[in-house]
């Protein structure tokens, strides 16, 4: 049986504003990020998408951006946790090295890429053998992009730009396989007062 995953980053926080290395570290929503999310909850109402279940990463920014989205009862997982940058968590973002990260965080108590995306994959799979149709999980920007690359082969869709805050990830789930067959990227201009929006 076909099933549904939207996989969704969190709103704006107070590092992405500042341009802060977030992983395993947090910071709250900032006013945008309340309102990225609750664009995006609204972008599920206005088409009557229905979760059976929802699951947010145990980061506070996840949990938080989830309620704006949806009231349904939810289910925090670490596995759905961003990379860990260890000893570069909370610096300044031109500190990290050029793509791809590979193994470099790990020398620094942080965590290898290939774990992360094992760590991701697994975490959704096990969400989606529930005995559930449609499914809700919110997670981060580096954990959902490495979440596509473990899943590229099995997809047409490749994004090439970063993952914007509230990104909605739509996976189809079949015979233990996910299939990415839409990205939606809100275009959050009207909401734009004094904010700038950093991905």
């Amino acid at each position: 049986m076909k099933k549904t995953l939207y996989l969704m980053r969190h709103g704006q926080t107070l590092f992405n504003q500042r341009k802060k290395v977030q992983g395993w570290c947090d910071s709250p929503l900032t006013e945008l990020g309340v309102k990225q999310a609750e664009t995006a909850g609204k972008y599920f109402k206005e088409r009557n998408i229905i979760f059976d279940d929802a699951y947010s990463s145990t980061s506070e920014r996840a949990s938080d951006t989830l309620e704006l989205v949806t009231d349904i009862p939810y289910t925090r997982l670490k596995g759905l946790k961003e990379w860990n940058f260890g000893t570069f968590e909370g610096e300044s973002e031109d500190l990290n090295p050029p793509l791809p990260y590979n193994e470099f965080f790990v020398k620094y108590g942080g965590e290898d890429q290939k774990e992360l995306q094992e760590r991701v994959a697994a975490a959704c799979q096990k969400i989606m053998e529930e005995d559930n149709k449609v499914v809700l999980a919110v997670s981060h920007g580096a954990a959902c992009r490495n979440f596509m690359r473990y899943w590229e082969h099995t997809s047409t869709i490749v994004q090439q730009n970063k993952i914007g805050n509230c990104c909605i990830l739509k996976f189809e789930y079949e015979n233990k396989e996910f299939k990415l067959v839409e990205i939606i990227n809100h275009d959050f201009s009207d909401l734009i007062t004094d904010f700038t929006i950093v991905s």
